[in-house]
C-alpha cells in the first residue's frame, strides 16, 4: 500500500435535507452530509437503512422530494444520470451491470463513450479522427486494465468470470470515464478475504494515484474503519452518526442500530 500522502480539499459534494419518499415508504428522512475532494467517504447503515437510494439521489437516478445537493458549486435538485456521468460522477452497483457476452475489454471501452466526439458516420467509415480517437481510448482502457491487474482476461467475455473478477471490471469501466467523484455501492459484497484485500487495495490505489473522491457503501465494518477517512452512518432513513471511524465506532447510537439496545 502506498504512503498516504493525499491533501483532503474542499467540499466537493454537499447534501442539504435530502428526503425521498416512495408512496408512504419513506427511504431518506432529512439527511445532510458532505463530501471532501479526495478523501474516502463511507455511508454504513443495517439493510434498508437508506444508503443505495441515496447514491441513487446523488446521480441521478432518483429525484429527492425535498433538499438539494450541490455538486463542484453548482446546485441542483434533479439531475439526469447521464448529466451527472458528464459531470465527473461515476457508479457501480450492487448487483453487476456488465455486457456478459462482451470482452473485458470492451465493457472497459464503454465507460469511455462520454469522452468520445466522433460522429456515427465517421465512426462507421474509421478513417481519421475517428481511428485516431478510438486508438486513444484503447490505450486509455488498456492503462486500466494494468492497473487492475487484469490483462490475463482482457479478451475473456465476462460472463465466464468469477464473481470477483467481475467486480474488477465494473470498477475498470467505472474508471475509464476518468471519475472525480467515484460512488461504489458494495464493492465487495460476496468476495472472499483475498478478493476482499485486492479491491481494497485498488480502491485505496484510485483515491491516492489518480486523486478520485471516492463515496462507498460496504457492510465490512473492518473494511470500512481500514480505509475510510469519514463515515455516515444511517438508520431507517435517519442519519445517526456522522464522523471519523474511531468516532462512529465509540457512537452508542450506532452500537444500537448494530447490535441492538440490549447490547
Amino acid at each position: 500500500m502506498l504512503e498516504d500522502t493525499r491533501k483532503i480539499g474542499d467540499i466537493l459534494l454537499d447534501v442539504k435535507g435530502i428526503s425521498l419518499s416512495f408512496g408512504a415508504v419513506k427511504a431518506i428522512a432529512d439527511v445532510s452530509f458532505d463530501i471532501l475532494e479526495g478523501e474516502v467517504r463511507a455511508i454504513i447503515g443495517p439493510n434498508g437503512a437508506g444508503k443505495t437510494s441515496m447514491l441513487n439521489c446523488i446521480n441521478g437516478f432518483y429525484h429527492p422530494q425535498q433538499g438539494t445537493i450541490t455538486y463542484k458549486g453548482t446546485t441542483r435538485s434533479q439531475m439526469k444520470p447521464y448529466e451527472a456521468a458528464a459531470q465527473g460522477i461515476g457508479r457501480t452497483f450492487q448487483n453487476v451491470a456488465l455486457f456478459k457476452g462482451m470482452s473485458t475489454l470492451d465493457n472497459i471501452m464503454t465507460g469511455r463513450n462520454l469522452k468520445m466526439k466522433s460522429g456515427i458516420l465517421s465512426a462507421m467509415i474509421w478513417r481519421g479522427r475517428a481511428e485516431r480517437e478510438e486508438l486513444e481510448h484503447r490505450r486509455y482502457v488498456e492503462d486500466v486494465i494494468n492497473f487492475l491487474e487484469i490483462e490475463a482476461i482482457r479478451k475473456t467475455p465476462v460472463g465466464r468470470l468469477p464473481y470477483g473478477l467481475q467486480k474488477r471490471v465494473e470498477l475498470g469501466r467505472a474508471l475509464a470515464a476518468e471519475p472525480d467523484l467515484l460512488l461504489l455501492d458494495e464493492p465487495m459484497a460476496g468476495m472472499n478475504l483475498e478478493e476482499k484485500e485486492d479491491m481494497c487495495r485498488f480502491i485505496l490505489d484510485v483515491n491516492q494515484e489518480f486523486g478520485t473522491t471516492i463515496c462507498l457503501i460496504e457492510h465490512d465494518m473492518g473494511v470500512v474503519m481500514d480505509i475510510s477517512d469519514r463515515v455516515l452512518v444511517l438508520d431507517y432513513g435517519g442519519k445517526i452518526a456522522d464522523g471519523t471511524p474511531d468516532a462512529v465506532r465509540a457512537d452508542q447510537n450506532v452500537i444500537d442500530a448494530y447490535l441492538g439496545g440490549g447490547h
